[in-house]
């Protein structure tokens, strides 16, 4: 009887459910908070993402018209995206080519030993003037009339919703985005030049 009797605290003990509810919250809070701010910063992230392509689009389309101006297209992408990303850093690039057949393209050589580099004294034609072979023939800049250009855009921010046992996955976001446009015929096309020299 006796023993009965030492076990009736442990059974009330194990009915009582008074603070479950807290104890409860405090296992599942952290998971679902987790959740929460990793939801809204792939939010902030494709949000930006969507916007800053929309910008570089219409930049590079501005810079692509005859007197188009370079500086006020990076400054209208900056414009666009500084309040979807605060505090914001921006790099921009823009490399011309004659043609689309162009991007990428290595300037002409004879691979003599054929190893796909301009070495060992073999001829090539500097096609963009700059007086070594180059494994892109791209020209750094805007180009001119009736030139393709490739418009970058590099995006680094410090993003809003971050957990803070983990700072190094929430450091920072960089973001990218490319526009390929052809300038407007505004002139005539400048060719690439045909001055040979030697690797």
């Amino acid at each position: 009887m006796r023993r009965f009797r030492n076990l009736a605290p442990t059974r009330r003990l194990g009915a009582d459910e008074d603070g479950v509810t807290i104890v409860e919250f405090a296992i599942i809070a952290p998971t679902f908070l987790l959740l929460l701010m990793g939801t809204m910063d792939i939010g902030q992230m494709v949000y930006g993402q969507s916007v800053l392509n929309g910008a570089v689009q219409s930049a590079a389309r501005d810079a692509s018209l005859e007197g188009g101006d370079t500086t006020a297209a990076d400054q209208l992408v900056y414009d666009r995206v500084k309040g979807i990303m605060p505090g914001v850093e921006l790099e921009s690039s823009r490399t011309s080519y004659y043609d689309f057949a162009d991007i990428e393209r290595a300037e002409q050589w004879n691979d003599a030993d054929d190893n796909g580099t301009c070495n060992d004294g073999e001829a090539y034609t500097d096609e963009n003037s700059n007086g070594q072979w180059d494994d892109d023939v791209g020209v750094s800049g805007n180009g001119g009339a009736n030139d393709v250009v490739i418009y970058t855009v590099r995006a680094t921010y410090d993003p809003i919703f971050f957990v803070p046992f983990m700072p190094e996955a929430w450091e920072s976001r960089t973001l990218e985005s490319t526009a390929i446009k052809k300038n407007q015929p505004f002139a005539n096309q400048e060719d690439y030049s045909s001055t040979a020299g030697t690797c």
